[in-house]
């Protein structure tokens, strides 16, 4: 039987403690994808509104959230999530001005397209009564304090 993933559980697997964890519940999730569900657009004390309104790129954070949880499900049993950053966004496409006065939940998708051991390029978007809200990509490089700093001929010393 699966547990379920509801938002205490996503708040115990992401960097995000209190407000700012904007994820509801997990919906489905498989080695490429993750549809996360999100009603905390419509809350008067969400951390990212912004003089009393909640801009649609703010949806870029749902997203990333959404990413952090799947790589978290996608961590072995026995290992421990690798820290992910969100380094670009690329292609992104704001259809409504704002997301607060969006009446129904938020369907929060992420595919993944392409990735190797230290980055994941993931394909986004937010809905909300089958209507598309945002979408675009996001790259996300993992461990990225691991790494080392390149040198300038583009080489890790």
């Amino acid at each position: 039987m699966l547990k379920e993933l509801d938002r205490a559980w996503i708040a115990g697997h992401i960097p995000h403690r209190g407000g700012m964890c904007l994820l509801e519940a997990v919906e489905a999730w498989d080695q490429e994808r993750i549809l996360c569900r999100a009603s905390s657009h419509r809350a008067a004390d969400n951390p990212l509104r912004s003089s009393g309104r909640l801009g649609a790129a703010c949806g870029i954070e749902y997203a990333a959230q959404a990413m952090a949880v799947h790589g978290a499900l996608l961590t072995p049993p026995a290992g421990s999530p690798r820290v992910g950053y969100l380094v670009s966004v690329r292609g992104a496409r704001l259809h409504v001005p704002r997301l607060d006065d969006i009446d129904a939940d938020l369907r929060v998708e992420a595919v993944g397209i392409s990735h190797n051991e230290n980055q994941v390029l993931y394909r986004f978007s937010l809905s909300a009564a089958g209507r598309l809200l945002l979408d675009g990509r996001a790259a996300v490089v993992l461990d990225a304090g691991e790494l080392g700093s390149l040198s300038s001929s583009g080489e890790a010393p």
